[in-house]
């Protein structure tokens, strides 16, 4: 059977009676684009009549709300970023994702820490390099898990930045993947939700089962050319 296309953002497939549409990076359930029609319209209105606007979800939103945060200190570090992104993606799992730098934007990063929970957000992914200070200091703004990625952006190759964000102090943990992979952030935050959600937990037991797969394909293909 021919794998169903899932909503990047509620998770639902055809089969839920979701209608989902196919885009060049995520898909998108039929609900899920009449809900976000009247998000952006709800948005407009309040730009023209001058609201501020809102860090916290409304009511509306909260039904296809962000499971996983990810955040980077630069927009440079998407190219690695985005792996976390294409991993929730493969489970169906929702994400938003941001730029904000502990240095040069420490209030942005702050508020979006403080903000993340009331916005559904269970697991934040941040990237960082160099002096990743990143997921440190959003740690030291919420208790939701974070998981930091070391990026390779100096002529250390990443250690520097493994370093800063893996040797947090006592009482503050931070989660730290290998340097560059935020693949395995994405499985990671996936996991840990996985605890709570039985059917996204089969999800990643068929993905371990492709994983096997490959591997099992790969050892036959060097018996054969070795023997």
């Amino acid at each position: 059977m021919a794998d169903q296309k899932r909503c990047s953002f509620c998770g639902h497939t055809k089969a839920d009676g979701r209608d989902v549409i196919a885009g060049p990076n995520v898909d998108i359930c039929s609900d899920c684009v009449t809900l976000c029609n009247q998000i952006l319209g709800a948005r407009e209105e309040q730009a023209e009549s001058g609201e501020a606007h809102q860090l916290e979800p409304t009511a509306a939103e909260g039904s296809c709300r962000a499971l996983v945060g990810i955040i980077m200190g630069s927009d440079s570090d998407a190219g690695v970023m985005k792996d976390a992104a294409a991993a929730l993606q493969e489970l169906g799992v929702s994400y938003e994702a941001t730029v904000a730098s502990a240095h040069r934007t420490p209030e942005r990063a702050a508020e979006w820490a403080k903000t993340a929970a009331a916005r559904g957000i269970k697991v934040i992914i941040a990237g960082a390099g160099q002096a990743a200070h990143l997921p440190g200091v959003l740690a030291a703004f919420t208790t939701l898990p974070i998981i930091g990625v070391p990026i390779n952006a100096s002529p250390l190759q990443g250690v520097d930045a493994l370093y800063a964000i893996v040797q947090m102090p006592p009482g503050i943990p931070v989660a730290t993947v290998g340097i560059n992979n935020a693949r395995n952030a994405g499985l990671l935050a996936a996991e840990i939700l996985a605890l709570g959600d039985a059917d996204l937990a089969q999800r990643l037991q068929a993905l371990r089962a492709k994983m096997a797969e490959k591997v099992i394909e790969k050892a036959q293909k060097v018996e054969q050319e070795l023997s």
